[in-house]
């Protein structure tokens, strides 16, 4: 997620946050979406028609982009008089389940809250040319693929199928469960799995008072990296290091 403060063409204008990054991420933070050129709430029902056009967009195996923005207003923050906070401004902007009013009266800050969507942007980034034959080779000699991304879990799924990680995409955990089938049932019969980095964050913060003698500490990961077909998505560094380690 990048954010800038912009100065405005015109002096007499508003300074504005800009603000891009992953469609959940840029959304959580978004309480306005701007439709032909005027700001008006974000209902639930706009939500998910932009939800909607990510997962499209997504499943085409397209990488998603949402842009926001907030226009400061100019009787507190002018880029002449006003210490914007650069140092530590991640500090009050982390929990994408504030709002402005937690951090307003902290010196420094700038609005990373109740932002306004400008609009999302799909980007056609193809695999390299006979991935899916080398794929095909290292299936074929023995080697497991462990697919392993920052894209979002509909793009990487789409990507993956296209360079052969994962063959049979109805049969992939997640879907085999959105289509209403019991989870344990879906996990014994799907032959792929599809893991968001932040679910892999929360097993791992709850494994974390667990001795690491204990067998059942990193038993979920295991598990996943046990399927046939395994593809990590939104993942972090220090998460790769984990699955490497799992490995």
């Amino acid at each position: 997620m990048n954010t800038e403060v912009a100065e405005p063409s015109n002096p007499d204008d508003n300074l504005c946050v800009y603000m891009k990054g992953a469609p959940e991420r840029i959304l959580s933070r978004c309480s306005k979406i701007l439709i032909e050129g005027e700001e008006v709430e974000f209902t639930d029902e706009l939500r998910r028609e932009v939800n909607k056009a990510n997962s499209t967009f997504g499943g085409l195996g397209e990488r998603v982009l949402a842009f926001a923005k907030y226009k400061l207003p100019c009787d507190k923050y002018r880029k002449s008089d006003y210490e914007f906070d650069i140092k530590f401004w991640k500090n009050w902007g982390l929990d994408p389940k504030q709002t402005l009013s937690h951090y307003e009266d902290v010196p420094g800050h700038f609005p990373m809250h109740d932002m306004c969507l400008v609009g999302v942007v799909s980007l056609n980034d193809p695999p390299r040319l006979q991935v899916d034959l080398s794929v095909n080779k290292c299936r074929a000699a023995g080697i497991k693929v462990i697919m392993v991304t920052g894209d979002q879990p509909p793009t990487a799924a789409a990507i993956a199928h296209k360079v052969n990680i994962i063959r049979n995409p109805d049969k992939e955990f997640n879907k085999m469960v959105e289509r209403g089938m019991d989870k344990q049932q879906a996990w014994a019969e799907s032959e792929s799995v599809v893991v968001h980095g932040d679910l892999l964050a929360e097993k791992h913060l709850n494994e974390d008072k667990l001795d690491d003698l204990d067998p059942e500490k990193g038993r979920y990961l295991l598990d996943w990296i046990s399927k046939r077909e395994v593809v990590f998505a939104r993942t972090t560094p220090s998460q790769k290091l984990l699955i490497v380690d799992a490995c």
